[in-house]
């Protein structure tokens, strides 16, 4: 090989590793999102998860979804004043977990005269998870299933039908606990994957369980329909990888195009130089 062909040869691969620089840049921020309506859920073995301060939850992804206020007819239902709550999810041993933390500047767990209405979170699935429900409650038609906490009666399993139409089952399958501290609520509940009932959710049915989400400050009077909502969100809930499904294709074909930009790009520089050592 002659010099002029080890310059050449050496430019092609410079310009190919500017190549892959540019691809790892570009391709990384890619690989890492998720759609915009997905809550991870991760799957942990033997791990102790009830408790809403386990050290296990330091490492579960969290997710930040946005609420706003209901459309309901209520008065002042315009009036909430949570604007997000941070959602994590986990199955463990059969276990389904999920962790809400939601900003809240007064602790409301009791009626009185001064602060009549106390401080929740509801977490809605569809009854049936081969359709999606209405979004405020569900319809008569396609009902969801509730699991409800409040600072006033702790957890609660319940099954709607549309606004107004809220019942509890006759034997609750979830459980809930709850912490308060530095104006943060803490809850998470638990279920088992494999519990069964008319019109209770199957954890198990589905690739991708829909999922939404309501928070109701007792503080700022908030109660029934004044409460801020989220829109639908999914858990990905089927088996083998969860993620992007399109992150392998992505890093596929950036992995050929490196090559092949390599390849031609040397082709190119030793054709010319080939051809200009021979004018």
């Amino acid at each position: 090989m002659t010099e002029d062909n080890v310059r050449a040869l050496a430019t092609a691969l410079v310009v190919g590793a500017l190549v892959l620089t540019s691809t790892v840049a570009l391709a990384s921020p890619l690989v890492d999102a998720r759609p915009a309506h997905e809550i991870p859920v991760i799957e942990r073995t033997d791990a102790d998860l009830g408790s809403p301060t386990a050290d296990g939850w330091s490492s579960v992804p969290a997710s930040d979804v946005a609420l706003s206020s209901a459309p309901s007819s209520v008065p002042n239902a315009a009036d909430t004043s949570v604007e997000r709550v941070h959602v994590q999810a986990v199955r463990s041993d059969g276990e389904f977990y999920v962790r809400l933390q939601w900003a809240d500047p007064s602790r409301n767990v009791s009626a009185d005269g001064t602060r009549p209405f106390v401080d929740a979170v509801a977490v809605q699935f569809p009854a049936n998870t081969s359709s999606r429900p209405p979004i405020a409650m569900g319809g008569r038609d396609n009902r969801v299933n509730v699991w409800y906490w409040s600072g006033g009666v702790g957890p609660q399993e319940l099954l709607a039908g549309g606004a107004g139409t809220t019942t509890p089952f006759t034997s609750t399958t979830i459980d809930a606990n709850a912490t308060y501290e530095s104006g943060t609520w803490t809850v998470v509940y638990s279920r088992s994957v494999d519990a069964e009932g008319e019109n209770r959710t199957d954890l198990d049915s589905a690739d991708t369980l829909d999922v939404a989400f309501a928070v109701w400050n007792g503080g700022n009077g908030e109660r029934a329909g004044r409460k801020a909502v989220s829109e639908w969100h999914y858990f990905p809930t089927g088996s083998g990888t969860q993620g992007p499904p399109y992150q392998t294709l992505l890093w596929t074909v950036a992995g050929v195009a490196i090559v092949g930009v390599v390849a031609v790009t040397a082709f190119g520089v030793l054709r010319t130089r080939s051809g200009g050592g021979g004018g």
